[in-house]
């Protein structure tokens, strides 16, 4: 909540972290990288004196994410998890499935499906974990979860028979939940800012589902849209 509050932080976990705000930060908005303790007083400058949080940094080899549901009478489900890849700090793809080992893959949809239940939670959730690596063996690290429709579920639209959106309304209205299986591995992929120009290229190409979102401006980091590709031509991204 203050000055003093980061500086007492920093000495606790060290640098680098992150100061990130409590509310209304997404997309790397309301956030500052702290390198150095003697950045502290300009990060709490850059984020307005905001409430906030400050976290430390964690050696993960990669972002994977799981999109569960729980319905009103407490059953659940999970969709395959996906990897994420991020750039410039916003959601670039998410492919599906990700590449893990079945074990761990079924850790993070179990995880997932628990802390809906821990939250007495109803409707359609995004839970992110970072992936450690411990020797051979790979670890969980729960880092965000966002109690809405997801982002990197977008895929379940064009690969599952029931999509993340139906999913949630199955979940809030008293419905059985549908199966969250997979007809198709996919790539899902953001279409930022002036990139969806490029639209009629994406829904030129065979296996490719493409997605507007309406938006009259494409602003620089702004989400305009996403491109879904199916199975045939199927490559993971860098």
């Amino acid at each position: 909540d203050t000055l003093d509050d980061l500086i007492s932080a920093l000495a606790k976990l060290g640098t680098p972290a992150v100061l990130k705000t409590r509310r209304f930060g997404y997309d790397g908005k309301g956030q500052v990288k702290i390198d150095d303790p003697s950045e502290a007083a300009a990060a709490f400058d850059a984020i307005a004196g905001a409430p906030a949080i400050l976290e430390g940094f964690m050696p993960f080899e990669k972002e994977v994410s799981v999109i569960a549901a729980r319905a009103l009478d407490g059953t659940s489900a999970a969709y395959d998890v996906g990897e994420n890849v991020h750039r410039d700090h916003i959601l670039h793809t998410t492919t599906i499935p990700a590449a893990l080992d079945a074990s761990v893959a079924e850790e993070a949809r179990t995880i997932a499906a628990r802390i809906a239940h821990g939250l007495d939670y109803v409707g359609v959730i995004g839970v992110e974990f970072f992936v450690l690596t411990n020797g051979d063996k790979r670890q969980l690290c729960v880092n965000e979860f966002a109690p809405r429709v997801h982002n990197s579920g977008h895929w379940t639209s064009d690969a599952c028979t029931v999509s993340q959106f139906e999913q949630h309304i199955r979940a809030i209205a008293g419905w059985p939940l549908g199966n969250p299986s997979r007809h198709s591995d996919a790539v899902m992929t953001n279409l930022i800012g002036a990139e969806a120009d490029e639209w009629i290229t994406h829904a030129s190409m065979p296996h490719c589902a493409v997605h507007l979102y309406g938006k009259r401006e494409a602003r620089p980091g702004r989400k305009m849209g996403h491109v879904t590709k199916l199975n045939s031509g199927f490559t993971k991204p860098e």
